[in-house]
């Protein structure tokens, strides 16, 4: 059964997905109404596809960037436009067929339950996983709690995640990083520093071969440094922020 809400949507920014981004958003339909595709400047064709879907599904709506502007921005330009539409919160999930659509329902009632908080996903892991980014993701993680004075990120990584509209779109909208693929961790950290609270459910995770129509813009050296860059502007974010940080734990908030 689909699930209709008028508060919560499914979020979905694609860049250069090919053709695996169909199968994609027709899980997300078959569990929840209504589901939102935001086209990051997509050349491989998929733009005209997802358009030609959302004209026979009015339970789909497709927007659509002119240029490659990153991740965090498609999701951003999304928000903005669910905010004016009346919606609460997001469920944001890859194009790329590697999140899991048969937990949205779940997702959306832990959102639904506790509308204050932002709702992870910690990704339980299969032998498709290459190694050095499961490996890696730990250090990120390690970081991420630590300058949110290890308030329970599960995963800092995983765009599997409900969060609530308006913090994000305020934190997003008071700095101009977040764009790219540091958003996902980015934004994590800063929504706990505004108070918003992290629940972790966990959800698998799966690579795709080429021979499955996996498609990777992950970039080892350019996205590390971006990474890199990031956890650097973050712990000084956290210096400045702890004795706030220190007084929440204390006082139980």
């Amino acid at each position: 059964m689909v699930t209709t809400s008028s508060t919560h949507l499914v979020l979905i920014p694609s860049y250069n997905p090919g053709p695996k981004v169909y199968e994609t958003v027709q899980a997300a339909r078959a569990q929840w109404c209504p589901v939102w595709v935001v086209v990051d400047g997509s050349t491989d064709g998929t733009t005209e596809g997802l358009q030609a879907m959302a004209r026979d599904d009015a339970g789909l709506r497709v927007l659509v960037l002119p240029r490659n502007s990153g991740k965090g921005a498609a999701v951003l330009h999304g928000l903005d436009a669910a905010a004016q539409t009346g919606f609460t919160h997001a469920l944001c999930m890859d194009s790329d067929g590697q999140h899991p659509a048969d937990l949205i329902p779940e997702f959306m009632g832990a959102s639904q339950a506790q509308p204050g908080a932002m709702v992870l996903g910690v990704p339980v892991f299969d032998a498709s996983a290459p190694a050095l980014r499961v490996q890696g993701r730990k250090v990120s993680n390690w970081w991420a709690n630590l300058e949110t004075l290890w308030m329970g990120i599960g995963d800092s990584l995983y765009g599997f995640r409900v969060y609530p509209i308006e913090p994000l779109r305020q934190v997003m909208r008071g700095q101009r990083w977040m764009r790219r693929f540091d958003f996902d961790p980015e934004a994590v950290v800063r929504l706990a520093w505004c108070g918003v609270r992290p629940v972790n459910l966990p959800a698998p995770v799966r690579y795709l071969d080429a021979a499955e129509g996996g498609v990777s813009h992950f970039n080892y050296w350019r996205d590390n440094r971006l990474l890199t860059w990031m956890h650097i502007r973050l712990m000084v974010g956290f210096v400045l922020r702890l004795p706030v940080l220190a007084w929440r734990r204390l006082a139980g908030h």
